[in-house]
């Protein structure tokens, strides 16, 4: 009778616990569709009301979410589209077909000048070309502790040109402002206006410059124009075109995977959705090419040594194991990474880590000062840097720009899946491949037909004039295919602006004894200085710009896209600098500029912007 009694005693242990774990370990799964074409929705946001538990769809738009039961309602929302609400009613298998929300769209023609809303409401079959790329929401909809870090930036304010002729900066292909600002818009907010780097904004977009056709690794555009904001002032646009390079004729890289998998990192929109971008990026590698995965938390790891990328399948299983937990020492891990890249540089070829992390470094050598000397430090052995950020709340935008900046390397921002493919696939060669290291811009300023300047964006890149021939001062990287574009508003000569920083002179009247003739018909002259990716020493390349201006309807597609993205950081930060200028305004110059748009990042924009003039309404 006793062992009777243990085997039932055992035999209900069993069903207990295998209840629990399956109560821990259910899931619902399906695949989001959209209900006109039947094609796949990726990036759709799919929560349990109520809630934190959310995922998202993949690019496949299929989708997997843990619950604690197999009851309550599940939230489907994508921007372009109408929220679906689906009682879950015990199943475990739900697909969802999702409406398009017609009414948000809208359609233009452009003449002369003007842009004009010419329907309220557009076809179905017509929406469905145009947005290949819709993003998503923010995941967690519900309040979270904020203690999310951004430098503190003063715009840029205008120079006069007879005093301060000359403007000097290092460029910037960063673009994590735009994909952070666009988390925010996504979740009903505002970006805090430190967040704001219109030049990254502008220089997420690709622009249609011609490439590269002699020895140097760019080619220079240059277009002028009325600015949009303030009639009287015209606006300088001044973009470079790096060289592609086709992936077969990349270098071998030397990749190390440096992943933060602290505890902060738990969120499915951080280490999940890292997990999943990398494995993207893995799938683009050759069999010359190498990965090795250094982890930190507590401590910093390897827990992949040096693989070919001919073995996807190993490297993609030591990302799928990794799992988040304990505090983050950030500078263990790093100096870690540094280690094994040089242990296998390679030198002929692309030697480079890849930091993913939301920034959170808060053991070990955590400010910001300390982590700018240790990158400084290693910068100089040939080995670059990227810098990978993710997550809200919490996220440590300043800290992560630094590293980038300091480590010959760029820095994105990464929100959602189909962002990681726009960096890891779409941008693969861009993302890691420099192509041109330290370059930098020197503009001079005709006093004889430019009265002041004013840079827009670029407030952490300014440089000391001086800077610009010294080949030890860093400066920017320019990747394989990449575009930098680089705006300047300027007030004319003879143009009474409320924007002029100093009265005129009554003693000294400021009119050059000496003016040549020959240069009366320059409006300004652009240097730029660059060194090969393996170089020290840099090559000057010198170009003038001519007084004519277009008006802004002649103007390039590049030209006008440019302008309207500038004029909605500008309202995002609440720029002094705009006299006349809306969120309509913006809206009706991207329409007239969206070209192609083959990915639906225009497309995109022109709903972030239409969000924000919402939210300002409200």
């Amino acid at each position: 009778m006793k062992k009777l009694m243990d085997v039932i005693r055992i035999s209900c242990l069993i069903l207990i616990s295998s209840a629990m774990l399956a109560a821990q370990s259910i899931t619902v799964s399906g695949k989001v569709t959209d209900a006109q074409s039947g094609e796949n929705l990726p990036g759709v946001n799919v929560l349990l009301k109520g809630s934190a538990a959310g995922v998202t769809t993949d690019l496949d738009g299929n989708y997997t979410i843990k619950l604690p039961s197999l009851k309550g309602i599940l939230v489907f929302s994508y921007i372009g589209m109408t929220k679906k609400e689906v009682p879950i009613k015990g199943r475990s298998v739900i697909d969802v077909q999702l409406e398009a929300d017609v009414a948000q769209l809208s359609e233009v023609v452009v003449t002369d000048r003007s842009v004009r809303n010419i329907f309220s409401k557009r076809k179905v079959a017509s929406y469905q070309a145009d947005q290949s790329y819709w993003p998503i929401p923010a995941e967690s909809p519900y309040p979270q502790a904020n203690t999310e870090d951004y430098e503190g930036l003063d715009e840029n304010t205008f120079q006069e040109a007879t005093q301060n002729p000359l403007s000097t900066f290092s460029i910037d292909v960063d673009a994590a402002s735009y994909s952070n600002m666009r988390r925010f818009i996504n979740n009903g907010q505002n970006p805090p206006k430190d967040a704001v780097r219109i030049e990254e904004m502008i220089n997420y977009f690709n622009y249609d410059y011609k490439q590269p056709t002699g020895q140097d690794p760019f080619s220079i555009n240059t277009e002028v124009s009325q600015a949009p904001w303030n009639e009287k002032h015209q606006l300088v646009h001044i973009g470079l075109q790096g060289k592609v390079i086709p992936t077969q004729n990349l270098p071998a890289s030397n990749l190390v995977f440096l992943l933060d998998v602290s505890g902060s990192m738990f969120a499915q929109n951080k280490l999940p959705l890292l997990k999943s971008g990398l494995k993207m990026l893995v799938d683009q590698l050759r069999e010359e090419d190498k990965v090795s995965i250094v982890v930190y938390a507590g401590a910093a790891g390897c827990v992949l040594p040096p693989t070919s990328g001919k073995e996807k399948g190993k490297i993609i299983e030591a990302l799928q194991n990794l799992q988040a937990g304990g505090s983050t020492a950030g500078g263990a891990g790093i100096e870690l990474a540094y280690k094994i890249a040089k242990e296998n540089f390679m030198q002929e070829g692309n030697n480079r880590i890849i930091l993913a992390t939301d920034g959170d470094f808060n053991v070990g050598a955590s400010s910001n000062e300390a982590m700018e000397d240790l990158i400084e430090a290693k910068r100089k052995e040939g080995v670059f840097l990227t810098v990978l950020g993710f997550g809200m709340g919490n996220y440590k935008d300043s800290k992560m720009e630094i590293l980038a900046d300091k480590g010959n390397g760029n820095y994105a921002y990464i929100d959602n899946i189909l962002e990681a493919k726009k960096v890891l696939v779409n941008e693969f060669g861009g993302t890691l491949f420099t192509i041109a290291k330290d370059v930098k811009i020197q503009v001079e300023f005709n006093p004889a037909n430019v009265t002041a300047y004013r840079l827009i964006g670029y407030e952490n890149r300014k440089l000391n004039n001086e800077d610009f021939n010294n080949d030890k001062k860093d400066a920017g990287e320019l990747g394989s295919g990449h575009t930098v574009t680089a705006l300047y508003e300027i007030i004319p000569k003879g143009v009474d602006s409320y924007f002029k920083p100093i009265d005129d002179l009554k003693y000294q009247q400021n009119k050059p004894k000496t003016e040549k003739v020959t240069y009366g018909d320059e409006l300004l002259t652009v240097k730029f200085r660059y060194k090969a990716p393996d170089g020290e020493v840099s090559k000057l390349i010198v170009t003038t710009v001519e007084n004519t201006a277009k008006s802004l309807d002649k103007t390039s597609e590049n030209f006008r896209w440019s302008a309207a993205v500038a004029t909605y950081g500008m309202l995002l930060k609440d720029s002094d600098y705009i006299e006349n200028g809306d969120y309509q305004l913006v809206t009706d110059l991207a329409k007239s500029a969206k070209g192609k748009d083959e990915n639906g990042y225009r497309i995109e924009f022109i709903k972030l912007v239409e969000s924000s003039s919402l939210l300002a309404k409200n």
